[in-house]
């Protein structure tokens, strides 16, 4: 059963709740699922960022490709890995009608995006592997900052958990969100994002 909070955020354990996104109430779906163990692993070692667009048809290979050439070393792991990031694609092109999608897979030591803002997109599927996850904000505490004040109340996603948010180029009221502040603590996140393609 999904909880519908007053943030216009819907969060359940059931994969159907990415489904909810096209509410016009809701501006953040959240699949609240436990992580796969052992992918903290994958975020030792020089790795190089991925970044790329591709048809959801031909996202295995390429992201197989893009892996090796990144420094990832073949494993069971990063196969788990491969096979999650290709359903999730496979969903979120199912959901934004986009069967060409843009991938980024990031190892994060920084605080990359640490303003609150809304992304300049239709939807943005967020995911972290590794490390905290994306930080949210409520309705109310949105308007806070909009007007420069503190928020109340920093709502997260957990580790595992998947996120549709909704974003500027869907609503007025885009979901409100930011990377957690780990700049100099030496934690270290792998971060999944997907957007629609061009």
């Amino acid at each position: 059963m999904a909880t519908l909070l007053q943030s216009g955020a819907r969060l359940s354990p059931s994969v159907a709740i990415l489904g909810d996104i096209h509410d016009c109430h809701c501006n953040l779906a959240i699949w609240e699922r436990p992580p796969i163990p052992g992918l903290d692993a994958l975020v030792e070692g020089a790795r190089r960022d991925l970044r790329f667009s591709t048809d959801c048809d031909t996202l295995t290979p390429k992201l197989t490709n893009e892996l090796a050439q990144a420094g990832y070393a073949a494993s069971p792991l990063l196969d788990a890995l491969i096979d999650d990031i290709g359903e999730l694609a496979n969903r979120f092109g199912d959901l934004a009608s986009a069967r060409r999608i843009e991938l980024r897979l990031e190892v994060v030591t920084t605080d990359s995006c640490r303003k609150f803002h809304g992304d300049y997109v239709t939807a943005r599927l967020i995911t972290t592997y590794a490390g905290r996850g994306t930080q949210w904000l409520d309705h109310s505490d949105a308007a806070r900052v909009r007007k420069g004040i503190e928020p109340r109340n920093i709502r997260a996603l957990q580790t595992g958990d998947v996120g549709i948010f909704k974003g500027k180029m869907a609503t007025d009221q885009p979901a409100i969100h930011r990377s957690p502040p780990i700049a100099g603590t030496g934690e270290k996140r792998l971060l999944l994002v997907i957007n629609p393609g061009k």
